[in-house]
């Protein structure tokens, strides 16, 4: 792990107002991650994606800097990395940055798969426009640890929901990209944890077609598998009362 100094922190993005990343890599070492396809190029690393983080040191400062001069709009926190992979633990960067951000109350969009965003409730209770969006996108824990190694265990993804939204905080589910799994008992487990469920498919880069064929499950490569995952899923949270979106 390398501490860096960044010449920026906060950057335009094509999904929110901006983007904030503390880190470059990630710790979670999705087997999926998009981001893995391409930072390796842009950070001068040579490593295998989950490999290598760069901890910018003085990302705060950074941010505040930025923050005096930018046009007030939503922060996702964060587009190419997990701001609360395990580093996040002990350098916390990600809560340094959101006390930034909270004291000129830019609203906030913070992602991620970890349960260690509990620890910042504090600071997300103060914001007057904040979303906590955490990935949920298979209901089995085998599968999830196959394809997610370093991200917390579904049940405390789920506890960590319950706890958000019980603390008035909104919070999304991103349930993508979908997973082999039940999608009814999926439903089912986010239903009362998420005021709003993204649904997404997995776009196959050759590396993710190997790692499914590796792991005996070929059968899920195909666009129909993530057609009637992601219809039986909507179906059953719309039933349920729970708005959603497909995006692909």
């Amino acid at each position: 792990m390398a501490r860096i100094q960044a010449k920026n922190v906060l950057n335009p993005s094509r999904i929110f107002d901006y983007c904030l990343n503390p880190y470059t890599g990630c710790q979670m070492s999705c087997r999926y991650c998009y981001a893995g396809l391409f930072m390796r190029r842009y950070s001068g690393h040579s490593e295998p994606w989950g490999s290598f983080v760069d901890i910018k040191i003085n990302a705060a400062e950074r941010l505040r800097a930025q923050l005096a001069k930018a046009k007030r709009g939503t922060v996702w926190i964060s587009s190419v990395c997990d701001p609360y992979q395990p580093l996040e633990k002990e350098s916390c960067l990600t809560r340094r940055c959101l006390e930034e951000l909270l004291e000129k109350q830019f609203p906030i969009q913070v992602q991620t798969k970890s349960a260690l965003c509990l620890r910042d409730l504090d600071l997300f209770a103060q914001f007057r426009e904040i979303t906590v969006c955490l990935t949920v996108a298979t209901d089995d824990q085998d599968m999830a640890a196959l394809f997610e190694p370093g991200a917390s265990p579904l049940g405390e993804r789920l506890r960590a929901l319950s706890e958000l939204r019980a603390r008035g905080i909104r919070t999304h589910v991103f349930a993508g990209p979908l997973l082999p799994g039940n999608p009814l008992r999926l439903a089912g487990l986010i239903a009362e944890r998420a005021d709003h469920v993204l649904i997404d498919r997995m776009n196959y880069a050759d590396s993710i077609r190997r790692f499914y064929q590796e792991n005996g499950l070929a059968e899920f490569l195909t666009p129909g598998f993530f057609r009637r995952q992601a219809a039986a899923l909507g179906s059953e949270l719309r039933r349920k009362g729970v708005s959603c979106e497909i995006l692909f």
